[in-house]
């Protein structure tokens, strides 16, 4: 049997976890995430860019848990106001703010704005404890709507409007979903150089080989 080699997701998302282990299934590869082990220290995500943060969170947790580690960073951008809220998607509203405080926060934000594109960004990173990463990235074009719709998906997906489907996020199964949407793009793009990223992994970590 190949050795398998073992990654670490930056995440305690169960879906998240899920959707990359069924990707990856006919690869040698052993997923586990951040629930497989003791705590580790808190990761603040303070970059000004999505790479910035993909690479912070997925390096640090290589370095604590000696392991390679796969962390994502995604958001949306308005076009109309800047790029926002970008790499404070998650955020935006305010700490304790809901998915649908922060939809209607941007449709509040978007009353006199004619121009409504958007773009949902993904960046994948993929670190090793000594610091070499490899980075992928996604995106996916839309616009954002004018009042929500759909009772699908998470976070902005009721406001994002994706022409060629003529449908918001929210109202796409999840197979639509992840065929057109940033995370979809990033792992597929990953997915397919794979054998190629086994082959750096074991050059970079040579111990990281394991039976079974």
């Amino acid at each position: 049997m190949q050795p398998l080699v073992q990654i670490v997701l930056a995440t305690r998302n169960a879906g998240k976890t899920k959707e990359i282990i069924d990707l990856l299934e006919d690869y040698p590869v052993r997923i586990k995430n951040l629930n497989d082990f003791g705590p580790i220290p808190p990761i603040e995500e303070d970059g000004a860019t999505f790479d910035e943060n993909a690479y912070k969170k997925a390096s640090l947790t290589a370095r604590y848990l000696g392991l390679p580690a796969l962390a994502d960073d995604s958001g949306l951008t308005v076009a109309a106001l800047n790029g926002a809220p970008g790499v404070y998607s998650a955020r935006y509203g305010g700490e304790n703010a809901t998915d649908m405080d922060r939809c209607q926060k941007l449709l509040a934000e978007m009353l006199d704005h004619e121009d409504r594109r958007a773009a949902f960004e993904c960046v994948l990173s993929l670190a090793v404890p000594t610091g070499p990463a490899l980075t992928y990235e996604g995106r996916c074009e839309g616009l954002i709507a004018r009042s929500p719709s759909g009772e699908n998906g998470f976070g902005y997906d009721p406001i994002f409007f994706y022409p060629p489907l003529g449908k918001t996020f929210a109202q796409l199964t999840m197979a639509e979903k992840s065929h057109v949407s940033h995370r979809g793009k990033a792992l597929r793009e990953l997915r397919e150089e794979f054998d190629k990223v086994i082959v750096w992994l074991r050059q970079q970590m040579p111990q990281l080989d394991r039976q079974g």
